[in-house]
């Protein structure tokens, strides 16, 4: 048989994490495969790229859309397991689990109304009848990009605090602040509330300091934690910052930054993943499609 649709893989990759506490993706893949009793021709079968199979793509988009739904978790080094939702949906014995039936819960609701309106600021729409080539591609560029920046999250609030502040300094190096990435290292310096508090160069010269504050917080982050910073930085003699968290910033925090002399930046877990991507912090290439179009300039005035 062919390698099935990637939510035909919800329900028995929810029934497989349900064995233990913690379960490795490619232990369950296996597990999977066998109960599924794919060929070895299955198991093999690449996708166009040539870099994944199938198999393990679409057993990955499972799990991100069970984890979207909060019946899976990650327990962080490549771990995850099922949570006390997903035991009761088992429970319930669902004939099958796919994207319809996970809009019953709020989580995955508000990540798809997040997919629809990037669909909308961008122009784009899933339904490929209406799109030209070009379109579909560049939506499937942009649904593969969300994917990536949400399993970036995921690892970054799984990850230790140690590895969380060298994560925060690798990219504000990689997007020209802090000189060296031993000068940003010595500038920035531990916490110890899961997080980091420092200065850092804005330029490579250090003509100017940025007051730089991570939270790496499941709950959003208020106008009282924002305001405190502000306070920090007229306490430092400092006028920018930037405020970096791995949740979110409540609609209250952000209209106070909005209306202060100071000038503070707000990053939150969706941007910090989108600039990880677009600097290449934590992330690594796998395939470039380039998009070519006649040379109208070679054939000259003929067309």
């Amino acid at each position: 048989m062919a390698v099935p649709d990637y939510q035909t893989f919800m329900l028995p990759l929810l029934k497989a994490a349900a064995g233990s506490d913690e379960h490795r993706l490619s232990e369950v893949i296996e597990i999977i495969a066998a109960q599924m009793r794919l060929t070895d021709d299955d198991r093999e079968e690449l996708l166009p790229s040539g870099t994944q199979t199938k198999l393990v793509n679409r057993v990955s988009w499972a799990k991100t859309y069970l984890t979207k739904a909060a019946l899976l978790e990650s327990v962080g080094h490549g771990r995850f397991r099922i949570t006390a939702r997903g035991r009761e949906v088992l429970n319930g014995n669902p004939p099958s689990i796919n994207a319809a039936f996970l809009t019953r819960f709020p989580e995955f609701r508000e990540f798809r109304a997040l997919a629809r309106q990037e669909q909308e600021t961008n122009g784009t729409a899933d339904d490929e009848t209406v799109q030209t080539p070009q379109e579909s591609l560049e939506t499937s560029y942009q649904r593969l990009r969300r994917e990536l920046a949400a399993e970036l999250l995921e690892r970054i609030k799984s990850c230790s605090p140690q590895f969380f502040e060298k994560l925060v300094v690798d990219l504000l190096v990689s997007m020209g602040y802090g000189g060296s990435r031993r000068d940003a290292g010595q500038a920035i310096g531990k916490s110890g509330d899961g997080g980091i508090d420092g200065i850092i160069k804005e330029d490579k010269l250090g003509l100017d300091v940025i007051y730089v504050q991570a939270k790496r917080w499941d709950a959003n982050v208020g106008r009282p934690v924002v305001q405190g910073f502000a306070g920090s930085l007229e306490g430092q003699r400092a006028r920018r910052g930037v405020l970096i968290t791995t949740s979110r910033f409540s609609q209250d925090a952000i209209d106070y930054v909005s209306r202060i002399e100071k000038r503070i930046v707000l990053i939150d877990g969706y941007q910090l993943a989108q600039l990880m991507i677009d600097h290449g912090v934590g992330v690594a290439e796998v395939a470039t499609y380039a998009v070519k179009k006649i040379d109208s300039d070679y054939f000259g005035d003929d067309l």
